[in-house]
C-alpha cells in the first residue's frame, strides 16, 4: 500500500496563494482598506509571485511540450495586456488604469529557464538568457526579483540548502538596494512595508510544506490561475471605477 506524502500539493498551495494575492490588490478600490492594512497585506503577500515563479520553473522541468507551455504564457500575457488597455480606455474619465501583468514576467522567466535547459550551445544559450533577462528586467512586473529567483530555482532545484542560502542572499541584495532610512522609526518601517520585496523569502516555509505532487490534472487546475489572476484584478478595477 502506497502512503501519501505529508504536506500540500502544488494546486492546494496555488489556491491559497491566489486568495492571499487578492488581499494585496484590495487597495485598488479607494477607501476599501486602511493604509496600515495595505502595508500589512503587502508584506504578507511577497511570497505569492515567487511561489508561482517556482511553479513555472517546475513547469519547464516537467512539461511534455515546452513550446506549448511558453506560447500559453505569452498568450495569457497578451490577453491580460489587451484587457488592461481596454479598461484603461473605458475608465479614462476617472484616470483609472491597471498595469499588472505577471504573465509576461513568468513567460520571460520560463523562456530563460527553457534556454538554460534545452539550448545546447553555450553562446546561443547565454545570448537568449541575456536578451530576455534585460527585457524582463526593464518591462516585466517584478522582473528584477522574479528572473534571478527563477534562475536560482532552476540551478538549485535538487539542493534545498543552497537554494535557501541564495534566496537569502538575493533578499539581502534587494533590501540593500531599496532601503532608505527615514527620520523616524515609524516612517522607516512604513518605507520597508512598501519596499518589502525582500520578504519573498517567506516562501521558504511553503516550499517545505510542498510535498512535490502536482495535484489534480484537469482543465480547472490547469487554467485556474490563467483565469483567476486577470479576473480578480479587472473586477476590482471595475468596482474602483464605480466607487470613485
Amino acid at each position: 500500500m502506497s502512503m501519501k506524502k505529508f504536506g500540500f500539493n502544488q494546486f492546494q498551495i496555488k489556491i491559497f496563494m491566489a486568495l492571499l494575492m487578492v488581499t494585496d490588490h484590495l487597495s485598488l478600490v479607494p477607501g476599501l482598506i486602511s493604509d496600515d492594512l495595505i502595508g500589512i497585506f503587502h508584506i504578507l503577500t511577497r511570497c505569492v509571485a515567487v511561489w508561482f515563479a517556482y511553479g513555472a520553473v517546475e513547469g519547464v522541468l516537467y512539461t511534455h511540450d515546452i513550446k506549448k507551455y511558453i506560447y500559453r504564457l505569452y498568450g495569457a500575457a497578451a490577453i491580460m495586456f489587451s484587457g488592461n488597455i481596454l479598461l484603461g480606455f473605458l475608465f479614462a474619465s476617472k484616470q483609472i488604469m491597471i498595469s499588472n501583468n505577471i504573465f509576461l514576467t513568468l513567460a520571460i522567466g520560463v523562456t530563460i529557464v527553457a534556454a538554460l535547459k534545452y539550448i545546447d550551445t553555450k553562446s546561443g544559450r547565454y545570448i537568449v538568457v541575456a536578451v530576455n533577462f534585460i527585457v524582463g528586467f526593464v518591462i516585466g512586473e517584478g522582473g528584477y526579483l522574479l528572473l534571478p529567483f527563477m534562475i536560482i530555482t532552476y540551478y538549485t532545484y535538487q539542493n534545498a540548502k543552497l537554494r535557501n542560502i541564495l534566496y537569502i542572499v538575493l533578499a539581502a541584495v534587494i533590501c540593500a538596494i531599496f532601503f532608505v532610512p527615514y527620520d523616524t522609526v515609524t516612517a522607516t518601517v512604513k518605507m520597508l512595508a512598501y519596499n518589502s520585496d525582500f520578504m519573498f523569502i517567506t516562501v521558504i516555509p511553503f516550499l517545505y510544506l510542498y510535498n512535490g505532487e502536482h495535484g489534480p490534472y484537469n482543465k480547472f487546475s490547469k487554467y485556474f490561475f490563467y483565469v483567476f489572476y486577470p479576473a480578480h484584478l479587472w473586477i476590482l478595477t471595475i468596482i474602483a471605477y464605480f466607487v470613485s
